[in-house]
């Protein structure tokens, strides 16, 4: 069901919201409670601060949209409510990325 989640969410919000505000944005994972009740769409997006907040801006608003669309696609007793939750995993290994480069410019050549 995770992965049909993630999928169908990723779906929608590329090919149903049509805000221009929208960044690039990416599907990166989804939970969802045993219940069948909750469920959290982690995302990142490219872009600057500015850009991010827009974005979440625009999935806020969405979720209620993105919760009906996600029903007529998939047939379930009960629908998770759905929250997005930014995912600052990308950002965090560019920056170690960034770290390790700086460590290896100070690091003197071996000979």
């Amino acid at each position: 069901m995770r992965e049909l989640l993630k999928q169908e969410v990723s779906d929608i919000i590329m090919r149903e919201i049509k805000d221009p505000r929208l960044g690039f944005l990416t599907v990166t994972d989804a939970e969802i409670t045993s219940d069948m009740r909750h469920a959290r769409i982690f995302f990142t997006i490219l872009g600057d601060e500015q850009e991010r907040k827009q974005s979440m801006d625009v999935l806020k608003h969405a979720q209620h949209f993105v919760r009906q669309e996600f029903g007529k696609r998939v047939r379930m007793k009960t629908l998770p409510d759905i929250q997005f939750v930014y995912d600052d995993s990308v950002d965090r290994g560019v920056r170690i990325f960034e770290l390790l480069e700086e460590i290896k410019k100070d690091e003197p050549e071996q000979t």
